[in-house]
Parts: structure tokens; C-alpha cells; sequence
């Protein structure tokens, strides 16, 4: 028999393919929808810092064009931010008395400020893991790296303070030391990193000559990114790795499996294809298994990661191994 299980989130998975935050997992209809498509968990659309703090500021100009006091504004923004953590945490409880697979509460957040006080009450509604999106695009030449990193890893210690269900982190691969960093992260006690949250993107229209949004999915060949780095770090830190970003087949997931992921996020192959290709791909994987002889997925995963022997693999920026005998 397959055994397809896995462990990730701090929790064991009953497989590698997880359902990771994106519009669909806000919706408690969509949910129930993936969840028959039988993931391994569900994060859910995340509650996102500055989203909270915008309406908060639309409000207060609003208001203040109103010559309101400022005590009610102070109200206000209680109010506006706890219409909106309330609606998030009626979704966590609704998806645990829905569906039976481990659902993840996920904070998407810039700062390491007032949204820590939100993941208790996170916790307590029901979440059976916290996913820590945490991003800082470093444009502002006033910081430093060492503020920028610092973000990181208050963030890790103040939520661990306060929640006793695992928490992991989606980052990004900003930062001028990836390994070190990551390695770093992955000391401080947290349940696994997924590699890589991916940005919003900006493109240009050169006959407006307007910036506008660029593609919103992942193509299936930008897994290469997260591919080389959970290879080179998979064997390197201290807690699981996933991978996330251009998977869309299980061949991709095989991939990322055989460099040493414990799992995978999918969201774009969601949209692209609807939740049913979450069985497509674990099927894949299974039957990929079975045609290699493995029974579970421990035998393979890791079995291509970067290890001391054969750092060139991974490690290799230049062209010359293909374009030299051209």
C-alpha cells in the first residue's frame, strides 16, 4: 500500500498537496469544494495587516473631513478591525465543523506590531496551524538588512509567545543571504518555511504609458526558483521545507518532493483548473510512486537535495556548461 503521508505545519498530512491561501480559501463554500478534492490541509486566505489598516484610514479621512473627535475615531477603528477578524474567525470555525482536513489561519503582514495581538484568537477559534506570510521588499534604501531581518524574526518570537499550535513561515527570496537566514529561522522552534509567497507584480502599458498589474497566476515553468533553493536548503535547516509557486502538475510536485519539500502549496492550478486537480496531482504522485517502487514518501524525498558531496547541482549560476559546446 502508498503511503502517501507527510509532515508539515507540525502536523502529519495524509498527503503532500496542500490548498494554500489564495481568494478560493476565504469562501466557506469553496472550501468545503477543495476539501472534497482531499488535500493534505487548507490555508486560508489570508488576513493581510495593511488590507485592515487601509479601511481603517479611508474611514478616518472620511471622518475627519466630518470634524469628527478623534475618540470616536479610536472607536472606529476598534470596530472596523474587529468586523473583520470576527469574519475571519467565523471562518475558521466554520471550516472545522465542515471539512476534515487540518485548517491553517494565515497573516500576511509587513510590520511586527499590532497584529501579533490577532493570532490567540486565531489559535482559539479552532486553527490547527498559523502560517506567518511575511514579506518586506527591500526598496527603502533608509533600512538596513539588519531591520529588514529583524522583522523576521520578532515576528517568530513574539507570536510563539502567545500561540501553542505550530507555526510556520511563507518568505520570500529577498534577502542577501537566503541560506543563513533561512537557516537562522528554522533554529528558532518553527514547524516548517514554504519557499516562496509570491508578490504582486507590476508591468507597463507602453501605448497608455501607465504601470498595471502583471499576470496574477504562476506559469508552470517558474518552479525552477523555489525548485533550486529547496534543494540547496532542504538538508541545510532545521525544520520541513515546502514549496510553493509554478506547481501545477505532479510532475512539478515529484520534482520539488525529490529535492527535499515535505509538501506543496497550490493555489494558480486552482483557478486555472478548479480544485479537482488537487486529486490529478496526488494521484500522479501515487502512481509515479508505485511505478517506481516506493512505498512511501519518505524513501524519495530529499533524494536529490544538495548534499556536501555535490554542491555544483544547485549551486551553478553561469551558462557555460550548455552554451560551450555551442
Amino acid at each position: 500500500m502508498t503511503d502517501l503521508s507527510t509532515r508539515f505545519f507540525g502536523l502529519t498530512l495524509k498527503n503532500p498537496v496542500i490548498a494554500g491561501s489564495c481568494g478560493m480559501t476565504g469562501n466557506i463554500n469553496r472550501i468545503v469544494e477543495i476539501a472534497k478534492a482531499k488535500p493534505g490541509a487548507i490555508v486560508l486566505k489570508s488576513v493581510f495587516e495593511e488590507e485592515i489598516d487601509l479601511l481603517y484610514q479611508k474611514e478616518q479621512s472620511s471622518s475627519y473631513a466630518q470634524n469628527l473627535d478623534p475618540e470616536y475615531l479610536n472607536y472606529f477603528d476598534y470596530v472596523i478591525k474587529e468586523e473583520n477578524l470576527g469574519k475571519y474567525l467565523d471562518l475558521i470555525q466554520e471550516a472545522k465543523k465542515l471539512v476534515d482536513v487540518p485548517i491553517v489561519a494565515s497573516v500576511s503582514c509587513i510590520t511586527s506590531n499590532e497584529w501579533i495581538s490577532y493570532v490567540k484568537r486565531l489559535q482559539d477559534a479552532g486553527a490547527d496551524a498559523i502560517e506567518l506570510n511575511l514579506f518586506i521588499i527591500p526598496s527603502d534604501v533608509k533600512r538596513t538588512n539588519e531591520e529588514n531581518e529583524r522583522f523576521y524574526f520578532e515576528s517568530v518570537r513574539k507570536v510563539s509567545e502567545i500561540v501553542s499550535i505550530p507555526v510556520t513561515l511563507k518568505v520570500s527570496y529577498y534577502f542577501s543571504n537566503l541560506a543563513k537566514m533561512m537557516k537562522d529561522l528554522s533554529s528558532k522552534g518553527i514547524a516548517g518555511i514554504t519557499l516562496f509567497n509570491r508578490f504582486y507584480s507590476p508591468d507597463i502599458n507602453i501605448e497608455k504609458e501607465e504601470l498595471t498589474s502583471g499576470d496574477v497566476f504562476s506559469n508552470s515553468d517558474e518552479y525552477l526558483l523555489p525548485l533550486r533553493w529547496t534543494g540547496i536548503l532542504s538538508s541545510k535547516v532545521d525544520c520541513p521545507i515546502a514549496a510553493t509557486t509554478g506547481i501545477h502538475s505532479a510532475e512539478t510536485a515529484i520534482k520539488m518532493i525529490l529535492a527535499g519539500a515535505g509538501a506543496v502549496q497550490i493555489a494558480s492550478a486552482m483557478y486555472k483548473e478548479g480544485p479537482d486537480v488537487i486529486g490529478k496531482i496526488t494521484n500522479g504522485i501515487e502512481e509515479w510512486m508505485k511505478r517506481k517502487f516506493y512505498n512511501s514518501i519518505k524513501e524519495f524525498k530529499g533524494k536529490l537535495a544538495l548534499h556536501t558531496d555535490d554542491i555544483t547541482a544547485y549551486e551553478r549560476v553561469q551558462f557555460m556548461n550548455y552554451f560551450g559546446n555551442k
